[in-house]
């Protein structure tokens, strides 16, 4: 029996940079130590190798029921049933959507039957993946809802193994002390716990974010994230704070003083984030029964066909999804044992 990981990877938004920066990870090394699908049209992934001028060897199926792991091959599952859409770079489009959006049904239905240990998606474009027929506000709806999740799940972003999670996330800034409350702040920090343990940090550092400005000017700190703090403290968990938004990334990822950090709110970490990693970020959805990951940013319509992608968020995504995969394995393992 195989001891490889399976792992599905998705080409990404054509009309973006995914299939040129797919292309380059599949030749590299590391992915050679997982069992390999990759899902799309096989014209898309042709596209991608011709930019990048890496070429990958697979076994060409149209219909998951042929995929057979044999620690050797890599399949692609190619979704293009006699499709003719055209895809012009740099543009959104329903076209690119709805190949998108195909690519992730197929994947989703590996993982409800127990096919696949983890999913890694190149960059997509929301709008084009709602002009293309999804019916959730964005990819995270979507798997949550595919997946059928109904405990808590948030997204995780991640540079340098530095991990950041969010209690709000797409939603106006006037509604985020609504939510400011201790039980809402408590579950990413419980998440992003057992997700830093899946990543291989035995005992996470958990930083968590005030609100307030110097966590000084309302109440919420008082009332809701210290006791949030406090009560994950007792549950064995290494919390600290609240710390300013201002210097946070500083103190927990610059000077090294934690692992990962939970904000009340999505620019309170994505602005610190992206100031210290914007290229080499990944985007993990988390608290789903198998790791998604992704390079956090985006499509770069801008630069899309010219080959000047920069890979390293794209590696990084997968390896985050591969060293969850295994380690998760292993836990259930022993949860069983």
């Amino acid at each position: 029996m195989s001891n490889k990981k399976k792992i599905a990877i998705l080409l990404g938004d054509p009309s973006g940079i995914g299939p040129e920066i797919v292309s380059k990870l599949l030749c590299e090394k590391i992915v050679d130590k997982a069992n390999i699908v990759v899902i799309g049209e096989k014209k898309i992934l042709e596209d991608g190798e011709n930019i990048s001028g890496k070429k990958g060897d697979f076994k060409f199926v149209s219909n998951a029921k042929d995929i057979i792991f044999d620690d050797k091959t890599k399949y692609f599952l190619d979704i293009s049933r006699g499709t003719n859409r055209t895809y012009k770079y740099g543009k959104v489009s329903a076209e690119s959507g709805a190949s998108v959006l195909e690519a992730m049904d197929e994947a989703m239905n590996l993982v409800n039957n127990k096919k696949i240990d983890a999913v890694n998606f190149g960059p997509m474009n929301k709008t084009s993946l709602i002009m293309g027929g999804c019916p959730y506000n964005d990819e995270h709806d979507y798997f949550q809802k595919k997946l059928k999740m109904k405990d808590f799940c948030c997204e995780f972003n991640v540079i340098d193994n530095f991990w950041t999670a969010r209690v709000t996330s797409h939603i106006p800034i006037k509604e985020v002390p609504n939510h400011v409350k201790k039980e809402n702040i408590l579950k990413p920090i419980k998440l992003i716990n057992e997700a830093m343990k899946l990543n291989g940090i035995k005992t996470p550092r958990v930083a968590v974010q005030a609100l307030n400005p110097h966590a000084e000017f309302g109440t919420e700190e008082k009332e809701e994230i210290i006791p949030a703090i406090e009560e994950a403290k007792k549950i064995g968990i290494d919390a600290d704070g609240p710390l300013p938004c201002d210097t946070s990334f500083i103190t927990a990822y610059k000077n090294k003083n934690h692992d990962c950090i939970v904000g009340m709110y999505h620019d309170a970490l994505q602005s610190g984030l992206k100031a210290f990693g914007f290229d080499k970020g990944v985007t993990v959805q988390g608290g789903l029964p198998v790791p998604i990951t992704t390079p956090a940013h985006g499509t770069a319509f801008d630069i899309a066909g010219k080959n000047k992608a920069n890979l390293e968020a794209t590696l990084n995504s997968f390896k985050i999804a591969l060293t969850m995969a295994e380690n998760k394995i292993d836990n259930d393992k022993n949860k069983r044992n």
